[in-house]
């Protein structure tokens, strides 16, 4: 039995090990392109020798400033690095989020770091943030990142304080597209961004499009190697990671050389986000991590019913074997996949007819007794066997 029970939890610890891996590992080049929507050509070049070269991206919109140089020589990714000049700083207060939750990561101009809403157990979520500058900000549009697997929220509205008041400049309003809002121009020091959603929210970034900054400069810089041409990707909706080699050090090299690519162009290999393959981008699924292509939502909370809680204890409706009475135990007697707490016809004939084990046992003994008193009236008419006979 020990080795038995050896050997089983060897195997559970290799199968754990085994998914470990599979989620750990690399992406390939095909999933990693595919998360880009657009592309630039680099042409061959005129070096004879590896060179640094700098790419300007000063007139792209970009959502995310994460990049992939792909070796169409080589097939293989490249190292890279991103430069850019900050411009002016936002900061970022709310009225209605928690107080341990981090605000200032929606505005560090990092993709890494993030502010996690968590979403009320049986309502939507709000959150109303505020952002200031110090000086007056010209702005038509406002950028929201959010990380990996998670769902745009359901409504926004912009306001902003003009001349002293407080006005509406994007009323309250389905958001039907990820992830920039759009507004007539307008010029405030502080404005107010109102949230609604259905999913725990996760925003990596918070971006005011500021049109009266000094011109920002972005340029990308990578090692190119005569003879060779590449393609950049660029503004992915993800996050994602290309496996590269080792990389010099781009950022302060020298005999840095800058070129001119070609406008850019839509990547036809870019596929949205979809991580439970139903057919519905992350970014609008009621239900991210579940598939559900048909998007029910019977309570319109904007939580997905796969994902939903309908009699809120604790287990969700695609994993309930009772979904409208709580229970916790998700006791099946009969194993039916049907709780017992809502089972209204057990599977078992021995749970629908209680009495038949007992009318099996009576029967049993009076065939029991049946056979002993045979057994024992043949033993009493059978003459003795004579020893010597």
């Amino acid at each position: 039995m020990k080795h038995i029970a050896f050997s089983a939890l060897t195997l559970c610890l290799i199968a754990t090990a085994v998914r470990v891996q599979a989620q750990n590992a690399p992406l390939t080049p095909e999933q990693v392109i595919s998360a880009y929507r657009n592309y630039k050509d680099v042409g061959s070049l005129r070096i004879s020798v590896p060179t640094v070269v700098e790419v300007p991206f000063n007139t792209e919109a970009m959502e995310r400033t994460d990049f992939a140089v792909w070796n169409q020589t080589t097939s293989a990714f490249e190292p890279s690095s991103f430069r850019e000049e900050t411009v002016r700083a936002l900061s970022v207060t709310s009225s209605t989020a928690q107080a341990n939750i981090p605000l200032k990561n929606m505005v560090d101009a990092n993709d890494d770091t993030f502010a996690e809403f968590p979403l009320p157990e049986n309502t939507q979520g709000q959150v109303r943030l505020v952002l200031s500058s110090s000086v007056p900000v010209a702005s038509s549009s406002l950028t929201l990142l959010l990380d990996d697997h998670v769902a745009q929220p359901l409504t926004a509205e912009v306001r902003a304080i003009v001349e002293g008041k407080e006005s509406i400049i994007l009323a309250n309003s389905k958001m039907t597209s990820c992830c920039t809002l759009f507004f007539p121009r307008t010029i405030s020091q502080t404005w107010t961004v109102t949230f609604t959603y259905g999913q725990m929210l996760r925003i990596t970034e918070l971006r005011l499009n500021q049109e009266n900054a000094s011109p920002s400069f972005r340029s990308l810089r990578f090692l190119a190697q005569p003879s060779q041409t590449y393609r950049i990707y660029f503004n992915p909706d993800r996050k994602v990671s290309a496996k590269v080699g080792e990389a010099g050090n781009l950022a302060s090299a020298k005999d840095v050389m800058s070129i001119a690519t070609d406008g850019s162009k839509p990547n036809p290999a870019y596929r949205i986000a979809d991580s439970d393959g139903d057919g519905m981008p992350d970014v609008q699924d009621n239900c991210v991590a579940i598939a559900n292509p048909d998007q029910q939502d019977l309570n319109s909370n904007g939580r997905g019913d796969v994902c939903d809680d309908f009699d809120q204890d604790g287990i969700i409706n695609s994993k309930d074997n009772c979904e409208n009475l709580p229970n916790r135990d998700q006791k099946d007697t009969d194993g039916d996949g049907i709780g017992d707490v809502c089972d209204t016809q057990e599977s078992r004939v021995t749970e629908r007819l209680p009495w038949l084990p007992w009318v099996g046992m009576g029967g049993a003994a009076i065939v029991l007794v049946t056979l002993f008193v045979i057994t024992l009236r043949s033993s009493k008419s059978s003459p003795p066997s004579h020893p010597f006979q």
